[in-house]
């Protein structure tokens, strides 16, 4: 398989450090471009990064993944429901590849914080890896397109 473009969106939770790290050196691997990815999803109750903040992080995942040896563009996309806008980046991109990270959350908490890495898997033009966070229960998944 030919890898030319690999997405990876990222929420600045712990477990990104490590799935960028994957995601980079599959990229480096490759030859392949990643494209790191962050949805801005309205959060009404919750206070969000400033964009500062935001800028900052991006910078730093972008950095880590470049030193990793991959080459490496960033994306920011506002949207109401992360794995739809995750999708609509593979498709306006032409990726070969998602890498999303999996928390491990099972039954309520699932529910209640919604399943993006499970409706991406589903609904994804492409291939599909499925990336287990540090210490959550859940396996590494590979959903071919």
């Amino acid at each position: 398989m030919t890898l030319s473009c690999i997405l990876c969106p990222i929420d600045f939770s712990e477990a990104t450090g490590p799935l960028v790290a994957y995601a980079a050196a599959l990229a480096a691997g490759t030859g392949a471009e990643l494209r790191l990815l962050h949805v801005l999803e309205p959060q009404p109750m919750l206070p969000g990064l400033s964009d500062l903040e935001l800028a900052q992080q991006l910078a730093r995942y972008h950095a880590a993944a470049e030193q990793a040896g991959a080459q490496v563009n960033t994306g920011i996309v506002p949207g109401a429901e992360a794995a739809t806008e995750i999708v609509a980046e593979a498709r306006r991109f032409s990726a070969d590849m998602i890498v999303i990270g999996a928390h491990g959350r099972t039954g309520l908490s699932r529910f209640l914080m919604g399943g993006t890495a499970e409706t991406v898997v589903r609904t994804a033009p492409c291939v599909t890896l499925l990336v287990k966070s540090p210490g959550a229960e859940s396996t590494t998944y590979y959903k071919s397109a």
